[in-house]
């Protein structure tokens, strides 16, 4: 594995979005409790920027104010506020329909003499993280990261269950047979590009992951690889091969952004080598996971909705794989409910919001922004961030010059004063689904980014911390095999302190010269033992 894969493991966990600039200096001692400053005095930090907010969320006291004018890179924690917005504007109880509409009509034995057209409602998750009760399923170690983090966690859920069940809805309405073709309307947003491998449409499927399943096999074979989704839109190839131990362990994506989604025959390789003592980074166990990203997402999505329609028993004369035909669509908006053949209701918005805190989902939370801006009579995400800024500033009261967003994840050139961070944290406490964002929020030791944070449970004084913190991580970082700077980490949330107190805080620090995968693990664990200090302290 790359010594850039490895350092990326850990940095990818605290919600990586990587960034191109940073701060400068030492940090102040203005009222710093001396077991913090001890952290912020660690050789490590020595060319380092810290930040520090604490609010005692019921009076509205500030009881810590670390550098509340500098602009820090806050990477991810920028979610909550695309992830707040949405849930101010719809509700935590939201959902949303992805119907099936036919265009012609139904003849004699079922057949539809024409075409059948799903409309994208910007369903995340189409069904495919949904667990028996009900409830969204989601990772600590996500797949979506599996390529950078070096492995993942699957869930369970069938990822082309929604696909699954509207075909079976299609079936049960009497249609047999379609003689024109299936169409994805996916024009409720503009596309907008994601980080410079594909642009996002309404349209998911399997979070546009199709995910590889490696295990071992004998010296001199070829390792066993499955995949998922299994579908005609993209085909896996592998010349894995299993080698001795002690060897290096080399996977190659070829491509990793397939473009050929849409034309018969697409197909990715895995190449490279898996030595047999090779152990899977974070699980220790196999599988081990790599995925492919789904590009071309319409595509993809017609394939495997036919290939459903097909199990369902519903014949599609059109081709299996091929470009969606957009110019079949009759006009925006103009569906009826007399044309409607089936429908599939999301998970509630609470549920979206869990998915994206918890795991750092930057899709979704860049659909999150742009659904967001639907809201305020937008499309795209150009017109959403201008939305979105003027909301915050004249609605919410947030002065534009304390926060700088570019898209609405973190990415990019992300900014925010430390006093931006906490009183839009203070507002979502004040709102009636208070309660779902914040119990969308990673926990700390407990899960999503936060998981992995314990250290501060070797403290006696501390280990009650383990729960009560739940903040957003935000990840900035940039390098060369030999070194990386972590332009920004950060930590944005809420602390049930011990002295039953519940503290609102920003946590920053930026420019970490990183020189091994220790100094990584280090800044996420110190920043894991101040929040657990400030339980204690405040």
């Amino acid at each position: 594995m790359h010594t850039r894969g490895v350092l990326l493991l850990f940095l990818l966990l605290a919600a990586a979005a990587f960034g191109l600039i940073g701060g400068c200096n030492t940090s102040d001692s203005a009222n710093i409790p001396a077991d913090i400053q001890a952290i912020f005095d660690k050789p490590l930090y020595k060319n380092s920027l810290w930040g520090l907010r604490v609010v005692d969320l019921d009076t509205g006291k500030v009881l810590i104010n670390l550098r509340p004018d500098y602009d820090f890179f806050i990477g991810s924690v920028r979610k909550v506020f695309s992830v707040g917005e949405l849930m101010n504007a719809v509700g935590a109880a939201h959902t949303s329909v992805t119907p099936i509409h036919r265009q012609g009509e139904i003849g004699t034995g079922g057949v539809l003499h024409g075409d059948l057209i799903l409309v994208a409602s910007g369903d995340l998750t189409m069904g495919g993280r949904t667990n028996a009760d009900g409830s969204i399923a989601v990772s600590n170690l996500d797949h979506n990261e599996a390529n950078a983090l070096g492995n993942a966690v699957f869930t369970t859920p069938n990822p082309l269950a929604g696909y699954i069940t509207l075909a079976q809805q299609v079936a049960a309405a009497g249609i047999t047979r379609i003689t024109g073709d299936v169409v994805i309307d996916d024009r409720l947003w503009v596309p907008f590009h994601f980080r410079q491998q594909f642009d996002v449409r309404p349209i998911f499927v399997n979070d546009d992951c199709v995910d590889l399943l490696i295990n071992p096999a004998a010296l001199g074979a070829r390792a066993s690889v499955a995949w998922r989704p299994v579908s005609a839109a993209l085909d896996v190839a592998s010349t894995l091969l299993m080698t001795a131990p002690g060897t290096p362990a080399i996977f190659e994506l070829d491509p990793e952004l397939p473009q050929c989604i849409g034309t018969p025959g697409c197909t990715a390789e895995i190449t490279g080598q898996l030595p047999t003592d090779f152990v899977p980074p974070l699980t220790n166990a196999f599988p081990l996971i790599r995925t492919f990203r789904i590009v071309e997402p319409a595509n993809y999505a017609r394939t495997v909705f036919i290939e459903a329609l097909a199990a369902a028993g519903v014949v599609v004369d059109a081709a299996t794989v091929a470009e969606n035909p957009v110019q079949r669509l009759p006009p925006k908006n103009s569906y009826t409910d007399a044309t409607k053949v089936a429908a599939l209701v999301s998970l509630p918005n609470a549920d979206h919001a869990k998915l994206i805190l918890k795991i750092s989902y930057n899709i979704g939370a860049d659909a999150a922004l742009v659904l967001y801006g639907l809201t305020q009579g937008v499309d795209n995400m150009t017109d959403a961030l201008v939305v979105e800024r003027e909301v915050l500033t004249s609605v919410y009261g947030i002065p534009g010059d304390e926060f700088f967003f570019v898209d609405g994840s973190g990415g990019g050139l992300t900014t925010a004063q430390n006093r931006a961070v906490t009183k839009w944290l203070a507002i979502m406490a004040e709102q009636p689904d208070f309660p779902s964002f914040f119990n969308a929020l990673p926990i700390l030791a407990v899960d999503g980014s936060l998981a992995l944070i314990t250290a501060f449970q070797s403290d006696p004084t501390l280990v009650g911390a383990t729960g009560k913190v739940r903040a957003k991580t935000g990840t900035f970082a940039e390098g060369s095999d030999e070194q990386f700077l972590l332009r920004g980490q950060a930590f944005g949330g809420y602390i049930d302190a011990r002295s039953g107190r519940r503290l609102v805080y920003q946590l920053v620090v930026n420019e970490v010269v990183i020189e091994d995968i220790n100094d990584v693990l280090t800044v996420f664990q110190d920043e894991g033992t101040i929040s657990a200090i400030l339980w204690r302290d405040f």
